[in-house]
């Protein structure tokens, strides 16, 4: 699994260089969609499956927002016909993305099934949470005190998105 993660991770730098030194907005902003959606496959083979649900709608809605401005905002074509050089970059770009799947398809398999979720943690839950969190909410002391990485884990990918979104579209006020 480490060597998996490494692997990505190698993918995340390599899109998130490409992104910062793309010479179009449209081309950032996919670079920066690979870096997301590379996270959400990391998020499942660490079994952190509530943290790649959020990850997943918040690259896919900060995606779909970020393109339709893109493409609403250029007024004219930037791209020329295609050469030897374009055709090589959408293959590169069609092989990273069939290794990203198969990625996610090893990670996704290493999860339990649907509904057949592993208990070990409900027990420490249930019994005596009023006195180890001091809560007499159950959600309320489970998921700030036995689960607070988790949630800031969640929150992190939430302002990591926003800031993303702004560094981006950021690119164009530069040039």
């Amino acid at each position: 699994m480490e060597l998996t993660i490494s692997v990505i991770v190698g993918f995340m730098i390599l899109g998130a260089i490409y992104a910062i030194h793309a010479r179009d907005i449209l081309s950032a902003v996919i670079a920066g969609g690979i870096v997301g959606y590379s996270l959400v496959i990391c998020f499942l083979l660490i079994k952190a499956p509530d943290l790649a649900i959020v990850q997943i709608v918040v690259e896919t809605i900060t995606l779909i927002i970020m393109i339709a401005v893109v493409l609403d905002s250029s007024r004219t074509e930037a791209y020329g016909r295609f050469d030897g050089q374009a055709y090589a970059t959408a293959g590169a770009a069609l092989v990273i993305l069939l290794i990203l799947f198969w990625l996610f398809r090893h990670a996704s398999a290493s999860l339990d099934h649907f509904g057949e979720g592993t208990l070990r943690m409900s027990d420490a839950y249930i019994n005596g949470a009023v006195e180890k969190t001091g809560s007499v909410n159950l959600v309320t002391g489970v998921i700030f005190d036995f689960r607070g990485y988790d949630t800031l884990g969640e929150a992190t990918v939430l302002v990591t998105a926003v800031l993303g979104v702004l560094t981006i579209l950021r690119i164009r006020g530069r040039k």
